[in-house]
């Protein structure tokens, strides 16, 4: 044990962990040079193509290190050392909080030419608040516009460490970084066992279509051997370790596991609530559980549904695996009269329900339905009933409610001191209450603000970005429910209601988000034989109306010649056929998927 070491990446997202880890890769052997690849730890093609890490991933290095003593003898010793690649994105601070919890210490990355940014702080306080060890790298370093100085001041400001106590690297050229692999072994703690009795965290899982769930365990004490029967001390599943190893990254099958190890458990398990993240698993039945993981509570909500009705089945099947994959998921079934059967899904943010719609389509070859991002309202009936909105369909009449909550998120800005002014009045926009600011030097501050949720959920990011030049990061967590004005807007398409548009707005924004929407569907839809109305209502009252001319044949152009009354004979047998097709073809209007983007879009 004394020669493991167990340590995680944590960063903002973009500065350059997957990269690092890759040279890690490199100088250890872990993998062949001719396998190499670039963002080796990222196993989707999703991840690759928009340069995130949305998963998680463990990998086990073995390093020599030689030590020069005064004697001038070389001795040599063999570390293992293992590293869980984690993400950097807001949406994913969920798999960073259970990946620190199997670790001793982590690397602190930050980018020499940004500095310190929002998630950066939110991934440290989580590390602190685990106690382990922190070891600072400014990396970067050989971009031009690399400010190592400016950053390692930031640093030492933020964390209170010495200026020799951060390394510099670059992990694009491998400068610096073996310098590293030294400090992790020099300054983390080695793991320790606590008692004799085999007992492991699952800290992560997946599914084999051939193994069943891939339990991702931290051991903690004792050994587990192939043939162990096991026990999880949550849900009471019994099972038999069929298969255990560990992460080289691919699954290497080992005959033990040993305390301070990380690893992966088959145990037969074939159901996604069989093996739960954040369980205990024990060959002791009457072992005290490991303290797990808080329940995460997701924040944005949303319908998934199939155009093809007959694929609800395929649907439920993908959502249980990829569910299996991401424990932050939540899902229950769902009826809409337009749309059929379908799941409404919550998520941690926007990034997240992208990501995962994409994955359904990609890897289950699913046409999907997407319904507008709603958040999750707290209602309270006038009998005294308290209930949870989180589909408009579910929002009570006004004339039943006592009051509804929205939730409140505790949101920090990390800015240049130069986009202050740009920044705070986009906040003030957007319902935001300043709190405070802080300086980390003379050059940036974070702004500390109270938003609701809805305000950050579409194209915040976006707008901050665009006001701040692209220096401005954003980092928000859950505070509580505040009371809120709020009204159900519903969308009318040739006189019947889409379901599938239906959003909550506040009530003294519900004109201006009804023009919005009809305007946007307005150039959206592909116009039809006939003529269409999109409008935006509010119970029975229409507050928005536009209208899509129908497309037109010039049913003339064959005439040449003769009586004029030939042309309006044709213009009325053509006006005619168009009413009769506008009464036959009312709610058969297929909303194109850019059309539900362009709604999202404020």
């Amino acid at each position: 044990m004394e020669n493991i070491r167990n340590f995680c990446i944590i960063a903002h997202i973009d500065h350059g962990k997957s990269t690092l880890a890759d040279r890690f890769l490199e100088i250890t052997g872990t993998v062949e040079s001719r396998k190499m690849k670039e963002q080796l730890l990222d196993q989707m093609d999703l991840e690759r193509e928009r340069g995130i890490t949305i998963k998680l991933q463990p990998v086990r290095m073995n390093y020599k290190l030689v030590k020069s003593q005064k004697s001038k003898v070389e001795s040599q010793s063999e570390y293992i050392l293992n590293l869980i690649d984690t993400p950097g994105h807001v949406d994913f601070a969920y798999e960073v909080s259970r990946s620190l919890a199997a670790v001793e210490g982590a690397i602190l990355l930050v980018d020499a030419t940004q500095g310190i940014q929002a998630q950066t702080l939110a991934n440290l306080y989580l590390a602190l608040e685990q106690d382990l060890v922190i070891i600072p790298v400014i990396n970067k370093i050989d971009l031009p516009n690399a400010q190592v100085k400016k950053v390692k001041k930031e640093i030492t400001n933020l964390i209170g460490c010495k200026d020799d106590e951060i390394l510099a690297v670059s992990a694009k050229t491998g400068e610096g970084v073996e310098k590293v692999l030294r400090e992790i072994i020099d300054k983390i703690p080695f793991p320790k066992s606590e008692g004799e009795d085999f007992k492991a965290l699952i800290f992560d899982s997946v599914f084999d279509e051939y193994k069943g769930v891939i339990a991702y365990v931290r051991v903690v004490s004792g050994e587990l051997k192939i043939g162990d029967k096991v026990k999880l001390l949550a849900t009471k599943n019994r099972g038999e370790a069929i298969d255990i190893g560990y992460f080289k990254p691919d699954l290497r099958k080992s005959d033990r596991l040993f305390a301070g190890e990380i690893g992966y458990l088959v145990a037969g398990f074939k159901n996604v609530s069989e093996c739960r993240v954040g369980d205990t698993v024990s060959a002791n039945s009457e072992a005290k559980p490991l303290a797990g993981y808080q329940e995460v509570k997701p924040m944005v909500f949303s319908g998934i549904f199939c155009k093809d009705g007959s694929d609800y089945a395929k649907l439920r099947e993908a959502i249980e695996k990829l569910k299996l994959s991401d424990a932050a998921l939540v899902y229950e079934p769902e009826h809409s009269p337009a749309l059929g059967y379908g799941f409404r899904c919550g998520f941690l943010g926007m990034l997240h329900l992208d990501v995962f719609q994409e994955r359904l389509k990609r890897e289950y070859n699913l046409d999907l339905m997407i319904t507008v991002p709603s958040v999750a309202y707290q209602a309270k009936k006038r009998n005294g009933e308290m209930i949870e909105v989180r589909n408009p369909e579910n929002l009570p009449d006004p004339t039943q409610l006592e009051y509804i909550k929205e939730p409140i998120m505790e949101v920090d800005i990390v800015t240049p001191k130069d986009y202050l002014g740009a920044v705070m009045q986009l906040t003030q926009q957007q319902y935001g209450v300043y709190k405070t600011t802080e300086y980390l030097d003379e050059n940036r501050a974070v702004l500390h603000y109270e938003m609701p949720l809805t305000s950050l959920l579409v194209d915040f990011y976006d707008k901050l970005k665009g006001v701040s030049s692209g220096y401005a990061s954003l980092n928000y967590e859950f505070l509580e429910y505040r009371l809120t004005e709020v009204v159900k807007l519903d969308i009318l398409i040739a006189e019947e209601p889409a379901d599938s548009l239906s959003s909550i707005v506040y009530k003294d924004e519900a004109f201006r988000a009804g023009k919005r929407i009809v305007e946007s569907l307005k150039k959206n839809i592909p116009k039809q034989m006939f003529m269409i109305k999109i409008q935006a209502c509010i119970g029975g009252k229409i507050i928005a109306s536009e209208r899509l001319s129908a497309m037109r044949k010039d049913v003339t152009a064959k005439l040449y010649g003769g009586d004029v009354t030939r042309k309006r004979k044709l213009l009325e047998k053509q006006k005619k056929g168009k009413k009769k097709m506008m009464a036959l073809g009312k709610g058969k209007v297929d909303i194109p998927a850019e059309a539900f983007i362009s709604v999202l879009k404020r």
